[in-house]
């Protein structure tokens, strides 16, 4: 079973990463962790991978 919510952005990641941000802090959210999964993979695996994040957030 998927869950899982999507959103299709005009823009670019960086642009929609940080639009994605701002819309949780406004809406009374914290940023707890930030996962860079692209990075991790690199790193620990030697693996190519499109960029991709992991936003904690929390009240």
């Amino acid at each position: 079973m998927s869950y899982y919510f999507s959103k299709t952005l005009l823009v670019g990641f960086d642009e929609a990463l940080q639009r994605t941000i701002d819309a949780l802090k406004q809406g009374g959210f914290g940023i707890i962790t930030e996962v860079d999964v692209q990075r991790t993979f690199q790193e620990k695996l030697g693996i190519d991978f499109r960029k991709y994040r992991i936003l904690g957030a929390c009240i």
